[in-house]
């Protein structure tokens, strides 16, 4: 029942774009304020997709098998919290996730928006329903989550095992409302545009959209960084994994977006910029869809394969493209009067140059993402792009991009000049000493290190000294930059003093290193409700007589059959300690991976830092940068 209910929504729910669409073109010309049935079947088409929604989560919480979507993704002795998190870790329930946000963010925006022009507020309604119609059509035509099955299975084939984690349940909808919130610029952008609405107060309207979307997307990229490092055993932060790669673009764009419509709030400057970025945005957020929906992309996370639905995102995406330039081109193009020259040392130039630099990052990553997909397709080879060509591209244009944002908000609008920034020589100055004295220490490449950490610290001290100067003034921003310099001092210190072991060991061998010796003492069994642990006890001992007790985990579980590797991980504040163990395939041995890596508690405390500092901007009424 709860399967039909949830099937039947759907099909309300796009049956009521038609009035919506139809009251919102009659509304264009004929009174100055906005039809309240137009708002009044907005939130009935919201509701018929929360209703479709909830119907899908208590076939799930039911078990309810005779649903193909829930049969393909739940078992009977899946824990509840997974079988509610089920609902969205798979293609069918995402895509109703997407549709669910999409719907919410317009009902949210024609609240939020009762200040602005009405025939803006109505044309930004009729671009979001166009997106909404491709996710209907979508959805019911090639995805539905509400497929029938006859006779009705009496068990589930069981949701994958590494999708059973509390930060993979949430980190979806969190990236989605990131993701999605993108489509209100979007479509809000378009609107702006034909109703030559680009203005300083549009800037100021959409900006919570740009820092709500950009909040979310940080966090959830922050959860799935998470959730990578502790469940798939990679022991690290990032990967370059392909599918991390579709979610770190739009953040790329968003982030530049975020500043660009500061700028334009302030001064009506980079309207055109603003509208790129606007469009660019949610195309990469489509886009990233498109590559991870389609099975194009060769990633451990890559969840569905299916050529033919990625066909119909990418057909989709790149009309709302041609639709998105068409309107640039004929409808802001050549209206933009406010003259663009900067003085080469103000505010403006300084986020000018680092927009340059956030777009340069944002190619090397998207040509390092598809660059291996043209190939295959051109050649038949199957390549991979990994850390050594991002670091070869990255690393020498991060030194110039963090001096330039030490600076940035040092400087005034319009002109500013080299007095009162003795203080900046001085930090500088003992910036490169202190990495100097740091980097001697250790046997690594000196000059490349020293000038990639002295540019960091230059930015941490820079931002720490805006806390004593400026105290409340600025806060979120402040928060925000210091968040990010504390982020890459402790990715560079991360990647620089790292040490990693691997090695096959069998129950009551050692082995030894240079710094610790580690001991493979016994393994003991634990049947939990829908896994069987193998728990193996490491003793890890460090040549100052410290020593830690280790637990890595396989788990076999029952439906799907698969064995999962959990890693153990010591943390405190300076250092994790981290080591997972794998079968050798017929033989007695464990494959054997311990880390040692530095600050990477403060890699994640860095980004929620930055987060805090964006959402801190969300309730603050007053202009800040």
């Amino acid at each position: 029942m709860a399967s039909l209910i949830g099937s039947y929504s759907l099909s309300f729910g796009l049956f009521l774009s038609v009035f919506i669409i139809f009251f919102s073109v009659r509304n264009l010309r004929n009174t100055e304020i906005l039809d309240k049935r137009i708002i009044s079947f907005t939130f009935t088409q919201f509701f018929f997709v929360v209703l479709s929604f909830f119907g899908l989560i208590i076939s799930f919480i039911n078990s309810d098998f005779s649903n193909e979507t829930v049969f393909n993704h739940s078992h009977t002795t899946k824990p509840l919290f997974y079988k509610i998190s089920g609902t969205w870790g798979n293609h069918e329930g995402s895509l109703l996730l997407w549709l669910l946000v999409l719907t919410l963010f317009i009902s949210i925006f024609l609240i939020k928006s009762s200040q602005q022009p009405k025939n803006y507020r109505i044309l930004t309604l009729l671009f979001q329903q166009i997106i909404i119609i491709g996710f209907f059509i979508f959805l019911i035509k090639t995805s539905s989550p509400f497929n029938y099955i006859f006779p009705t299975p009496n068990e589930g084939l069981g949701l994958n095992p590494i999708l059973q984690d509390p930060a993979l349940a949430i980190h979806p909808p969190i990236l989605y409302l990131g993701y999605v919130g993108s489509s209100i610029i979007f479509s809000s952008a378009l609107a702006a545009m034909v109703t030559s609405h680009v203005s300083k107060e549009w800037a100021k309207h959409i900006k919570q959209w740009v820092l709500a979307s950009w909040v979310f997307l940080t966090l959830g990229i922050l959860l799935g960084s998470i959730w990578a490092y502790y469940e798939l055993g990679w022991g690290g932060f990032w990967f370059w994994d392909p599918v991390e790669n579709v979610s770190l673009m739009p953040w790329f764009a968003l982030t530049t977006l975020l500043h660009c419509i500061l700028v334009l709030e302030k001064k009506k400057i980079l309207t055109s910029w603003a509208m790129i970025l606007s469009i660019a945005t949610f195309a990469l957020s489509m886009s990233g869809t498109f590559l991870v929906r389609s099975g194009i992309l060769n990633s451990v996370h890559t969840f569905a394969n299916d050529p033919e639905r990625g066909l119909f995102i990418l057909i989709f995406l790149f009309t709302l493209i041609f639709l998105s330039i068409f309107i640039f081109i004929f409808f802001h193009s050549g209206k933009e009067k406010i003259e663009n020259n900067f003085f080469w040392l103000s505010k403006e130039t300084s986020i000018l140059i680092n927009n340059w630099f956030m777009m340069y990052f944002l190619s090397v990553v998207l040509i390092g993402t598809i660059y291996p997909i043209f190939l295959e397709v051109i050649t038949a080879n199957k390549i991979s792009v990994g850390p050594p060509f991002y670091n070869k591209l990255i690393l020498p244009f991060l030194i110039p991009f963090l001096i330039a944002m030490a600076i940035g908000p040092n400087l005034n609008w319009v002109k500013s000049d080299f007095k009162d920034k003795f203080y900046m020589m001085v930090f500088l100055t003992i910036s490169f000493l202190l990495s100097a004295l740091i980097i001697k220490q250790f046997d690594i490449k000196f000059l490349v290190n020293t000038i990639l950490v002295t540019s960091a610290f230059f930015l941490f001290f820079s931002t720490s000294r805006e806390f004593f100067v400026k105290r409340f003034k600025n806060l979120s921003q402040n928060i925000a930059h210091f968040g990010f310099s504390l982020l890459i001092l402790s990715v560079l210190f991360n990647n620089i003093f790292s040490n990693e072991v691997i090695t096959n060991l069998k129950i009551g061998e050692t082995f030894k290193t240079e710094k610790f010796t580690i001991n493979f003492e016994n393994i003991d069994q634990e049947d939990e409700k829908n896994f069987k642990a193998i728990i193996g006890k490491f003793n890890i001992q460090y040549l100052d007589g410290s020593s830690d007790i280790l637990n890595p985990e396989l788990r076999i579980y029952n439906q799907p059959n698969i064995i999962t590797s959990e890693a153990d991980i010591k943390t405190n504040l300076f250092t994790d300690k981290f080591i997972t163990m794998n079968y050798v395939q017929n033989q007695e041995y464990f494959n054997i991976r311990y880390q040692v890596k530095p600050f990477m508690i403060w890699i994640w405390i860095s980004v929620l830092l930055i987060t805090f500092g964006g959402s801190l901007s969300l309730f603050n009424k007053r202009y800040e940068i």
